[in-house]
């Protein structure tokens, strides 16, 4: 939603600044130069990337018309199917969750919480790692190490659609030039016309210019910036997670181990102790 407030703020002051100015919009309507811009941009963003790249770019793209589904509630809700299950082991030992791990969708622990299971990058990472921990075959060591470089791998795969866009949106001032310097050799195989005909084309050829700069810092470079923002929030999930499966392996209770999690969440979305503590004893009642 606020992308599409920013777009709308960007259009209306650089064009209402411009009909302001006593500038005729309809200049500015120039298909022809946003076809060449947009038709270069579109054909070196597929010469540039490969075919990972291009999927990866494509799928993330409409996300950034939608809000931030990693918010406090949600956090508060892996926070306590992670308590649920730590407490079940610590009861009934490791084996205990063991069909749960194996089939979470048929789960009574994990189907109490549809939003975690909607997200099946979440059930992955924390099912793997606590089968790791049912085999008991790894060490805390060795299990943070192993998460460690999940994460980064799952950092360096959401940052491919971050650079994608941030090069496609550094590439079109170059993309407007190349219209504004087709626009210009247009006009030079026309010098036989009227002074007042020439100003149009040198006018048309300028837009080029204009949109190509406008297009990169006003609508396409800012999405790069989103993705990249929206990537630390995937990661601070897994983070959260990773924590708090470590300090249970090291020996702490759940309502600890829950509390090493708590502490590295962004401190926008991380709940304060009792927050947590009664939505914990929300969910174990239900």
């Amino acid at each position: 939603m606020l992308v599409i407030v920013g777009y709308i703020v960007v259009a209306a002051s650089v064009f209402g600044g411009f009909a302001l100015a006593g500038g005729h919009l309809a200049a500015l309507l120039q298909p022809v130069e946003l076809l060449m811009i947009g038709g270069a941009a579109t054909g070196a963003f597929l010469v540039g990337n490969n075919n990972k790249a291009v999927k990866s770019t494509l799928k993330a793209l409409p996300t950034v018309f939608k809000g931030s589904k990693y918010t406090r509630a949600l956090y508060m809700d892996i926070m306590a199917l992670l308590y649920e299950l730590l407490t079940k082991i610590r009861k009934e030992g490791l084996m205990s969750v063991e069909a749960d791990v194996d089939a979470p969708e048929n789960s009574p622990l994990f189907t109490k919480y549809p939003t975690i299971m909607a997200d099946h990058h979440i059930i992955e990472f924390l099912t793997d790692y606590l089968r790791l921990m049912v085999s008991g075959s790894m060490n805390a060591f060795e299990i943070e190490n192993l998460m460690d470089n999940e994460i980064e791998t799952h950092h360096h795969e959401g940052e491919v659609p971050v650079h994608v866009v941030a090069k496609l949106g550094d590439g079109m001032p170059a993309f407007g030039i190349v219209a504004a310097v087709m626009g210009v050799v247009h006009t030079m195989e026309s010098v036989g016309l009227p002074p007042a005909e020439l100003g149009i084309l040198i006018a048309h050829a300028l837009v080029g210019t204009f949109l190509g700069i406008l297009l990169a810092y006003g609508f396409v470079g800012p999405l790069s910036t989103l993705l990249e923002q929206k990537l630390h929030e995937s990661t601070k999930m897994f983070q959260c997670i990773k924590v708090t499966l470590l300090a249970s392996i090291n020996g702490y209770a759940p309502a600890i181990a829950v509390e090493f999690g708590r502490k590295v969440l962004f401190s926008t979305e991380r709940p304060s102790f009792s927050e947590l503590e009664e939505h914990v004893k929300s969910a174990k009642s239900r």
